[in-house]
């Protein structure tokens, strides 16, 4: 088997997926709205027989006129008027028939695409937010974000103005060619053998714009990603003055993006070009073999008049086609770029047997935490946490602490299941942590994180998190954690609207909704990173008043660099490069004279 060098592009890594394959992937989707489909699809039949018809209808006109032996038996035997009023009254009916179906088709195609675009945003948005941090650790939030809305708007286009376009111009072709050779076969194999040629120049034409298409998505990627990062960090962008070095930045990127897509266009203008002049020899062969044939008495006026339409209808769906191919292979681009975020695994996942007493415990909820020789490694073998193993006892306060990069917070992402522990278990109330669905985790335990994050919306939607809880409980949890006094003070008190990642609030407000968060839900064990680095004086000693109420009889994890914050805690974990190498109590480790006593002695000398 042969490998592949982890720079090689992601398209080239994966297994060259035919079109055919690809297609197949959105036949689910499809499924779902088939009624739609079915209906769209047998209109096609009046539609195309009714666009044959017409360059038929016009040749018998001028073949009565000419009282030519290529009109129908039953047209001579009515007299000229009536025979050109009944092929009139059938012409009409063919422009009514194409007029009516023509929308109607459209309309359901169209809402079919939107249906299926829908279906698929969804089940990509769960999947995205069902992968593992580990996943969003490496990849750009600009590129998740092109992949969700353009990329996926171009999936609608597959069925939409792809595959059933495709479909109605090869079916509109085949009816063509079945009339034509019904009606003169020599004029008919000549256009036929016209086709193929053309086709396989299309087919060039339309492999080059696929390469050149993914290609500007992949820079509009780059572009997505170059604009919300500077966005989220426009605080830093303008204390240092960076305005003028990142336009730059964007302006190269956009210069790429613009150079790919003009790739597009070229391949795309080509193919229009080409068929515009393939039509114009269509229908110049047409005549020049048709001429040659009525001097020899083997043709009719009305029947060459009939194939002169005949090859303008012949080559418009053909023209239609490569639009329409345009459009899917684009499609199928998005498929690519779409299809690998879906075949990223879902790393972590609930047990898919049910363990006997997993969602109701038998074992008594009392916030007990195990570490079983743990090791884990963000990438390859390059572990942050080694062989770690110890035991917090039910209600017990332990804090965390160490230099930076030691491993405290990884400890906590590893007990909340954000990532897996690359060897070792990890149990809570005696039951490890991949046993236990997450929602059930979850509700074990609350973290309270050193930025708390709000989501736009109201207050009480931003403790509640969609959960059911009465007026009555967040009320109770806002007054238990010290809020309710803030949040009264609020233009709609708990229905004031916050803006994204709430900017009309203080870090400090913020943090304090977290809090009230943590609390409503009445973990086992609640861990706190940082939790109050943010604070002001007045705010710390309002949440540290609510912390003493808040953390009875409950186990608590705190991750604390203000060695003073945890000099109460029942134990201190000390970590270096990811082991644990001191533990006890305050005064213990103090006694000791190892890392934890250098920590505090400089925090002490530097205050």
């Amino acid at each position: 088997m042969t490998s592949v060098s982890p720079a090689t592009p992601l398209r080239n890594r994966r297994t060259k997926e035919n079109d055919w394959r690809l297609f197949l992937r959105l036949v689910p989707y499809a499924r779902r709205h088939g009624r739609l489909l079915t209906v769209s699809m047998l209109l096609l039949v009046p539609l195309s027989i009714a666009g044959a018809l017409q360059p038929i209808l016009i040749g018998q006109a001028i073949s009565l006129i000419r009282q030519e032996p290529s009109t129908y038996e039953f047209l001579r035997n009515l007299p000229l008027s009536q025979g050109l009023a009944f092929l009139e009254a059938l012409l009409l009916f063919t422009v009514v028939i194409r007029l009516i179906f023509t929308g109607i088709q459209g309309y359901l195609v169209q809402k079919v695409g939107q249906q299926i675009t829908a279906d698929i945003r969804a089940d990509l948005f769960q999947h995205v937010t069902s992968l593992a941090v580990r996943f969003f650790d490496s990849t750009p939030v600009g590129k998740l974000i092109t992949r969700l809305t353009s990329d996926v708007e171009a999936l609608g286009d597959v069925f939409t103005t792809g595959a059933i376009g495709i479909v109605s111009d090869l079916f509109s072709m085949l009816v063509i060619v079945f009339f034509m050779f019904r009606e003169q076969w020599q004029l008919a194999l000549m256009l036929v053998l016209m086709l193929f040629p053309i086709t396989g120049l299309i087919i060039y034409f339309q492999q080059q714009y696929r390469k050149a298409n993914y290609k500007a998505r992949e820079e509009l990627s780059i572009l997505n990603s170059s604009l919300q990062e500077n966005i989220i960090g426009i605080n830093v962008v303008q204390l240092f003055r960076r305005e003028r070095f990142n336009s730059e930045m964007f302006r190269t990127n956009n210069q790429r993006y613009i150079k790919e897509v003009d790739k597009t266009i070229f391949h795309d203008s080509a193919v229009s070009a080409t068929l515009e002049w393939i039509a114009l020899v269509a229908i110049a062969a047409v005549l020049w073999l048709g001429g040659f044939l009525i001097l020899r008495e083997q043709l009719t006026l009305g029947t060459l008049s009939t194939f002169i339409l005949f090859a303008q209808r012949l080559f418009d769906p053909l023209r239609q086609f490569a639009e329409k191919f345009t459009a899917i292979q684009a499609g199928f681009t998005a498929v690519e770029r779409v299809s690998d975020i879906l075949d990223e695994p879902i790393e972590i996942r609930d047990p898919e047997y049910k363990i006997e007493g997993a969602a109701t415990i038998a074992t008594p909820q009392v916030g007990e935490i195990r570490f079983e020789n743990v090791w884990f490694a963000y990438k390859d073998d390059d572990y942050v946490i080694k062989e770690l193993s110890f035991t917090i006892k039910p209600g017990e306060k332990v804090a965390l602490v160490g230099p930076t990069g030691a491993g405290k917070s990884s400890i906590i992402r590893l007990l909340c299941r954000l990532y897996e522990p690359s060897k070792g278990r990890i149990l809570v109330d005696g039951i490890n942590v991949k046993d236990l669905p997450q929602s059930e985790l979850r509700r074990r335990m609350a973290v309270i994180l050193q930025e708390g994050f709000l989501f736009a919306g109201d207050v009480k939607s931003n403790i509640t998190l969609g959960d059911s809880y009465s007026m009555e409980e967040i009320r109770a949890a806002a007054e238990k954690t010290n809020v309710a006094q803030f949040i009264e003070q609020l233009p709609q008190t708990y229905d004031t609207q916050l803006r994204e990642r709430g900017t009309n609030l203080s870090s400090g407000q913020k943090q304090l909704l977290a809090f009230a968060r943590a609390a409503i839900r009445n973990p086992h064990i609640l861990v706190l990173d940082e939790a109050t680095a943010s604070l002001d004086v007045r705010t710390e000693a309002l949440i540290q008043d609510a912390l003493d109420r808040l953390l009875v009889e409950r186990t608590a994890i705190v991750i604390a660099h203000r060695l003073s914050t945890i000099r109460n805690v029942d134990r201190i974990f000390v970590l270096k490069r990811g082991e644990l190498i001191e533990s006890g109590s305050h005064e213990e480790l103090l006694a000791q004279g190892g890392l934890y006593a250098s920590l505090h002695n400089l925090q002490m000398l530097g205050s």
